[in-house]
């Protein structure tokens, strides 16, 4: 049960009130979902009630200074900087008093309110909570009676705004290179490169980033290679800005010695459970990036920073992709096989192709020069005609001269 509240007043007495969801397992919502659930009311005597509404109410807030959260009161002052977005907002009743009443007699017992309401199409913000502000939704049920005071019970909504790591942008793999000179002016002692390269731009909590690097120490000093993910949130109000930045998971390499190399071909490090990235509220940004960095004694580290997004919608998989793809192209090209023989054979006569009477009525009747005799004596053209219906050789799979080959080898066909 979400909440309870207990009072004692001159029209009778409320025992508890609480607010439940219809599904309690679900961890969060997202913009367009549909939330329902019930206001639950026990009365150990007739209760005399104005109404009971529901209120849900979601919005980002960003503020610092000396008197951040306080009151415009007492003496108070109001912080030196705030900005708020609401993204939510709604009402609804579910109990009214009679018309021309103004009050409604609830008898003693338990007592179910449901309610449902759908919540804005628009993108909301991801639930969170920082240094100098946060982006929160809740529920609240609001008693209303007669003579007394409200009584309220709240209960925290949690809201995501999906990332879908899949997208195009955050598949797109991401190369950094940099060399720092160690030493200054004439004492330098020779420089430290270094090549950082993950797969894509987008992860999922859980997951674990393959780092690939390459790292040539040219120095002489002893280096030390490290990872980090690094948080970086931003707020802005009243036209300023605040940043945190917070070390959220890390990874250590092996020393490398004056001029020797080490390269980490997919040196895993995994993401902890972290708030995703939030893109999409114009006073509180969350961003989150991969440093690779090489600690240099007596000297500045050398350091790649590469941008992560830490999304909701886990990677599917190019494997996967490929299997199914390869799968289905198999069994597409299956009816190839099948209809192939176990045997190749030989091609027709290429004489069968051509009839007869196809080959008389292309050959037109040349008359023959009256001193010409026998075969030899036929037109040039008649000639050609003849020719172009000659049939090939015959198909063989046995060379006819051996001798001009150092080797035969059979024929073979591979699919």
């Amino acid at each position: 049960m979400g909440g309870d509240a207990g009072a004692d007043g001159p029209r009778g007495r409320i025992k508890s009130l609480g607010l439940v969801f219809e599904d309690e397992s679900k961890g969060c919502y997202s913009s367009g979902e549909t939330v329902s659930g019930h206001v639950l009311l026990e009365t150990a005597e007739p209760v005399a009630l104005c109404g009971l509404r529901l209120e849900a109410q979601g919005r980002a807030t960003s503020a610092w200074g000396p008197s951040t959260g306080a009151r415009v009161c007492m003496g108070g002052t109001a912080p030196a900087a705030s900005s708020e977005v609401e993204y939510l907002n709604l009402s609804l009743s579910l109990l009214e008093a009679p018309a021309g009443e103004g009050v409604t007699l609830l008898q003693p017992g338990k007592h179910e309110f449901p309610f449902r309401f759908r919540l804005p199409s628009e993108p909301l913000a991801t639930s969170f909570t920082g240094k100098y502000g946060s982006i929160q939704y809740c529920v609240r049920a609001v008693l209303e009676r007669p003579q007394v005071p409200d009584q309220s019970v709240k209960r925290e909504l949690q809201v995501v705004s999906h990332v879908d790591v899949n997208t195009p942008p955050l598949l797109t793999p991401v190369l950094k290179t940099r060399e720092k000179m160690v030493g200054c002016w004439l004492f330098t002692s020779g420089p430290v490169s270094l090549s950082v390269k993950i797969e894509r731009k987008g992860y999922c909590n859980g997951e674990a980033i393959p780092i690939y690097a390459e790292i040539e120490n040219c120095s002489s000093r002893l280096v030390v290679p490290k990872a980090a993910i690094f948080q970086t949130q931003t707020y802005l109000a009243s036209g300023k800005t605040k940043t945190v930045r917070h070390m959220v998971a890390n990874v250590r390499g092996n020393h490398i010695g004056s001029g020797s190399t080490d390269t980490w071909n997919g040196k895993m490090l995994k993401i902890p459970p972290v708030t995703p990235s939030i893109l999409d509220c114009c006073i509180i940004r969350v961003d989150y990036s991969l440093a690779v960095y090489i600690h240099i004694p007596g000297a500045k580290k050398l350091m790649l920073e590469l941008p992560l997004v830490i999304g909701t919608i886990p990677y599917s998989g190019f494997g996967r992709r490929n299997s199914s793809v390869v799968s289905q192209f198999s069994m597409d090209m299956s009816w190839l096989a099948l209809a192939l023989p176990e045997q190749p054979e030989a091609p027709p006569n290429y004489a069968d192709v051509v009839s007869e009477e196809e080959f008389s009525r292309h050959t037109p009747p040349y008359p023959q020069p009256p001193d010409c005799e026998g075969e030899a004596c036929y037109s040039m053209f008649a000639c050609i005609q003849e020719f172009r219906f000659q049939p090939p050789p015959l198909y063989s799979e046995v060379d006819p001269h051996p001798g001009d080959a150092e080797e035969t080898q059979p024929v073979s066909f591979i699919l």
